[in-house]
């Protein structure tokens, strides 16, 4: 078993408010089975597909995809903060594999992540310090998108460079499922909101309090049915959850971005990186689901999900 999977949603609010107790002990449960998932297959080397929420990558350069050679993470809701242990060479191998299969991916040299892509590994792993992960960036926030048959193309060319690897490799996406949280959107940004959506790098303290304080707030409100943002869609993320457990991959290619905005959120999106990391995977092999769980939670503000494969 040379390759493994780990899809999961992320929150940043799961250290921030309070659902309901048997809730919260269900999504504990789903984490328990992922950690102890990922501790019996032992990876060599983690593939982490996460997107950004405005805190490592900005309109003033925004690409559709970017292997980090380098990265640390931003440390936004007291998430991970500092250097990330990424094998460079490795990362540098892989970028230039993917680009010679003729799918463009920008570089960094020194990324920065959020918690949306460090979540995964400090729940499976408490840090980013002990065990080689290669970031990549999949753009889910930031309109425009690439169509989701070029995310898979991307993941198949990413698992293709590890398909016959002597690392055991587990492949990490991380995000979605519907959802809608209260980021700026682009077209409707005001001019300090376009500012921040441009360049908000190195924000203030009191800054960030209070970007995330309304991210809090909102959560809280819509709990209570009080917040103006889209509801979850638990028939839209049960149905991307059966073409997971398809095996086939190419039954992603149907997902659009509008309709993704109209009805599953605007940050739907971000189930971008569970079509990479599942087209990463089924590139070396047919795989199956070994385990998923899935439960819409509104104080999370997310159709949140968690699914684990293996190649057959």
């Amino acid at each position: 078993m040379p390759q493994a999977l780990l899809c999961m949603s992320h929150s940043p609010l799961l250290e921030h408010v309070n659902p309901p107790a048997e809730v919260k002990a269900a999504v504990e449960a789903a984490f328990e089975k992922a950690r102890a998932f990922v501790k019996d297959f032992d990876p060599d080397l983690v593939i982490n597909f996460g997107p950004d929420h405005y805190n490592g990558f900005f309109y003033d350069l925004m690409p559709p995809f970017c292997i980090g050679y380098e990265a640390l993470g931003t440390g936004d809701y007291d998430s991970w903060e500092g250097p990330i242990n990424v094998p460079t060479s490795i990362a540098e191998e892989l970028a230039q594999y993917v680009i010679d299969q003729d799918i463009d991916t920008a570089i960094s040299r020194k990324m920065e992540v959020d918690h949306g892509a460090v979540q995964p590994m400090e729940i499976m792993y408490g840090n980013l310090a002990d065990k080689p992960m290669i970031p990549i960036f999949v753009n889910s926030v930031a309109p425009p998108f690439c169509k989701v048959s070029r995310v898979r193309k991307f993941g198949q060319a990413v698992g293709e460079f590890f398909k016959d690897s002597d690392k055991k490799v587990l492949f990490i996406g991380s995000g979605g499922l519907s959802h809608d949280p209260p980021v700026p959107q682009i077209a409707t940004a005001t001019e300090a909101q376009r500012a921040f959506l441009t360049d908000g790098r190195k924000p203030t303290p009191e800054a960030r309090a209070t970007r995330q304080q309304r991210t809090i707030d909102t959560a809280l409100a819509f709990a209570k049915g009080e917040a103006n943002i889209m509801d979850l869609n638990p028939e839209w993320d049960r149905a991307f959850l059966e073409i997971c457990k398809s095996g086939d991959v190419t039954g992603f290619d149907a997902l659009n971005a509008d309709e993704m905005d109209a009805v599953a959120g605007h940050s739907s999106h971000e189930v971008r990186t569970w079509v990479a990391a599942y087209s990463a995977l089924k590139a070396c092999g047919d795989y199956e689901v070994t385990y998923e769980f899935y439960k819409p939670i509104k104080e999370y503000i997310a159709g949140f999900g968690v699914t684990t494969a293996v190649i057959k």
